[in-house]
């Protein structure tokens, strides 16, 4: 990995890092750049092997997601446990032939159903109701408030300084740059910040890695239209590629803003 990947990706996870909103955070983290600088610095073009990495992205976060939160692993041992899932899909993508129309098919296929049960499981926040005093009922100003302690099974939340925090993200984008080096094509999609960025937001994991499939097909555009003009120039093939992944995010964030309007739209007026 370079010196300007290594930047790049500190660049990216330092952002994250400083991000509250988690569905901000996911769209920062899901900006190709490091797909783009991948495809600059090795000169891979793009198949269907890439367009299923980014699945193998998506089951990287469901892996330390589930590890951690659910199985209560330490993050770092969740962090190997979804490297070793990436990488062992890595290896069979790269053991056959992937033909790219069909896989985009199936990706787009897969993020789709992905999609409908995750509206289902978690439907779009809307406004609560307002309520009705119940007789007998104690006005909550009147109630103790008690200021919650961390969750079971972990610490108070301690802070680095920011240049602690900074050279531990450098040493890390370090590390995950050597590991990517071993995946040839499949680098174009290996998470390098993922790997990262789990760690740093691991409090709000589970919401993010579902942020991040529904941003994820943006990125499944920003591969397509590389595909489609990477024959002509790799310069245009970029071009293409940002301008389709601008397009597709987009759409989504209008999707899901126009979703969360008619849900609080649809909500009983109480009068």
């Amino acid at each position: 990995m370079t010196v300007q990947a290594v930047l790049l990706v500190t660049a990216v996870v330092w952002a994250v890092s400083l991000i509250r909103s988690v569905r901000m955070r996911a769209l920062v983290y899901s900006l190709p750049l490091p797909m783009t600088l991948a495809l600059v610095s090795t000169g891979h073009q793009v198949q269907g092997a890439q367009l299923l990495g980014v699945l193998g992205l998506n089951l990287f976060f469901v892996v330390v997601a589930v590890t951690h939160h659910r199985l209560h692993w330490p993050i770092l041992i969740a962090d190997a446990a979804g490297i070793i899932g990436y990488v062992a899909l890595s290896a069979g993508l790269l053991a056959v032939p992937v033909p790219f129309w069909p896989a985009l098919a199936g990706t787009v296929a897969l993020w789709a159903v992905t999609m409908l049960v995750l509206r289902r499981q978690h439907p779009a926040t809307t406004t609560p109701r307002a309520t009705v005093p119940q007789a007998g009922a104690v006005p909550p100003s009147t109630v103790p408030q008690v200021r919650a302690g961390p969750p079971v099974g972990e610490g108070p939340r301690t802070r680095l300084p920011a240049a602690a925090k900074l050279l531990v993200i450098l040493v890390g984008a370090t590390f995950t740059g050597l590991l990517g080096e071993l995946l040839r094509a499949m680098v174009v999609t290996f998470p390098y910040s993922g790997v990262l960025v789990a760690i740093e937001g691991r409090r709000d994991l589970v919401a993010f890695t579902r942020h991040f499939a529904r941003n994820s097909l943006a990125l499944v555009g920003f591969l397509a239209a590389y595909h489609v003009w990477q024959d002509t120039s790799t310069a245009a093939a970029l071009a293409a590629g940002w301008v389709a992944f601008a397009a597709v995010a987009v759409a989504l964030h209008t999707a899901t803003a126009g979703g969360a309007a008619r849900g609080r739209a649809a909500l009983p007026a109480v009068g």
